[in-house]
């Protein structure tokens, strides 16, 4: 992709995640819809910090714009419960953004010396990684409003056509024993795609779809909740804490219909559909249920890689394995996105969803999470 095209998937990015503030108010930017994300105000802020920290400050020296909101928009420095109060009003938050976003992109477009020589420009690393970084966000903040929508759900919704529960279907696909490739490429590859592996796998067998509502509304009619063999240790206490009995976002109307809720609002489930707003416990559950288990991450970009996966794309793939550092792996161009997670506490996903943009679906792309998150877009596919 040329500079220009990806100067306009940058400003494509930029104007996606504005644009979900624009329609907010200064009460509802500042909110923390849930504990495990941060007020919709602060996404934004940050996005435009960080564009400003790697161009301005590391690139070309100069903090002038970083060093005053350098402690709301540096993650470990503000605490996600103490940014709502913290923020600017909306509308001053708003000018600040449009300010320093069409400054940044001004100087791509000029592309002083300083800048183009730096060695995070080559190949235009830098402006691939901040599409994705503002691609995450976009995500993580349609997220939050998800959580909004839950908040103001009344119940008073009324399904007018249920879906019912159907048997897990085995349709698969073979994978013959052999070396793969795996892995990203730079300089689109985020550091813990890197470098390439050579992966010694098969032979398995791995389902061609996700597993849909219907699949996993049969697993939870089958009183998979509450069937302790079911579950692992860990998955069982995290069970016995919070007590689900459904995906994060579905609800019942007063029928005792199952109904889905999501940014704009309740909405009729589609028993086809892919399921998703489950946890690596419940995919893992469902998994020793319906007589599989969750793919390894390799397994998975393989077969993808083969285009063997259908409905990729839709639900976020809990992966079997823990978040891990390939061999060889190396920080870039910082410490802190890749490094901290790999502690065995988190774990991966693939694929993408609904909500993910096309700059970060890719096979070799690596999400994760801690096991008990659920809050997120994600669902499962079995290997035999």
């Amino acid at each position: 992709m040329s500079s220009a095209a990806l100067l306009n998937e940058l400003q494509l990015a930029q104007d996606l995640v504005t644009a979900l503030l624009e329609s907010l108010d200064d009460d509802s930017q500042r909110q923390q819809y849930h504990d495990e994300l941060s007020p919709l105000g602060w996404h934004l802020g940050h996005c435009t910090y960080t564009e400003c920290y790697w161009l301005q400050q590391v690139v070309l020296q100069d903090s002038r714009y970083t060093a005053p909101v350098e402690a709301l928009y540096t993650p470990g420095k503000t605490l996600k419960p103490e940014r709502g109060r913290q923020l600017p009003p909306l509308d001053a938050l708003l000018q600040w953004v449009l300010t320093m976003q069409t400054m940044n992109r001004d100087l791509l477009d000029t592309s002083p010396a300083l800048l183009r020589e730096h060695p995070l420009m080559q190949d235009n690393y830098l402006l691939h990684f901040l599409i994705q970084h503002y691609s995450q966000h976009y995500e993580t903040m349609l997220s939050a409003l998800t959580q909004r929508a839950l908040r103001e759900d009344t119940g008073s919704f009324r399904v007018t056509t249920p879906f019912t529960a159907s048997a897990p279907v085995t349709d698969t696909i073979t994978m013959q024993p052999g070396h793969y490739r795996v892995g990203g490429r730079a300089p689109i590859a985020y550091d813990n795609e890197l470098p390439a592996q050579e992966a010694t796998l098969g032979p398995y067998r791995i389902a061609r779809k996700p597993v849909s509502n219907a699949e996993y509304l049969a697993f939870m009619e089958a009183a998979g909740y509450s069937t302790r063999s079911l579950w692992s240790n860990a998955g069982w206490q995290w069970r016995t804490q919070l007590m689900p009995d459904c995906p994060d976002h579905w609800r019942r109307d007063v029928a005792g219909h199952w109904y889905g809720t999501g940014v704009r609002g309740a909405y009729e489930l589609d028993g086809t559909d892919v399921v998703h707003g489950i946890s690596h416990h419940e995919a893992s559950a469902y998994a020793s249920w319906a007589g599989g288990r969750l793919p390894h991450e390799h397994q998975w970009e393989v077969a993808c890689r083969l285009h063997f996966l259908e409905q990729t794309g839709r639900a976020w793939e809990w992966c079997l394995n823990p978040f891990y550092p390939y061999e060889g792996f190396k920080a870039f161009p910082y410490d802190g996105y890749s490094l901290p997670s790999f502690d065995n506490s988190h774990y991966t996903l693939r694929g993408g969803s609904l909500h993910s943009r096309p700059a970060i679906k890719r096979a070799s792309f690596r999400n994760f999470h801690e096991p008990g998150k659920r809050h997120i877009f994600a669902g499962l596919r079995l290997v035999y």
